[in-house]
């Protein structure tokens, strides 16, 4: 299993249609988890691999994790999103981080990119405060 940064910015991304806040993934964790998400490059992510969503705004900061569901499937309809890939929100750790998010100084992050793995130090960190 490997363990995922997925970048979102509430002021550009959008989760259909609506704002990528981390209050619009805390209540799609209770009401409809189920994520279909872009990713600019197929990466090498799997079945089971988790997604540790990065707010970059107002508070930079994880608020919300997923399981991914399938490897990452290439998107024919959509030339500006090249790939796609499903997953799903865990509720309980969701709502965990939403109530005591990871901030970017725990995270150890450099530069931010849309998706790179979590550095081992950092997962100890995600791990405990989502409650897994």
């Amino acid at each position: 299993m490997v363990d995922w940064i997925y970048i979102l910015n509430p002021n550009k991304d959008t989760l259909d249609g609506e704002p990528s806040d981390k209050e619009t993934m805390h209540r799609l964790a209770e009401e409809d988890p189920g994520l279909e998400l872009w990713l600019g490059r197929r990466n090498r992510m799997k079945q089971g691999d988790r997604l540790w969503f990065f707010f970059t705004h107002p508070e930079s900061a994880v608020a919300a994790v997923a399981e991914v569901d399938e490897e990452p499937w290439e998107n024919l309809d959509d030339p500006g999103v090249p790939y796609l890939v499903g997953a799903t929100l865990l509720p309980e750790a969701t709502k965990a981080l939403y109530r005591d998010p990871v901030g970017r100084d725990e995270l150890g992050l450099g530069q931010v990119r849309s998706v790179q793995t979590v550095k081992p130090e950092a997962l100890v960190v995600l791990l405990a405060r989502a409650g897994l």
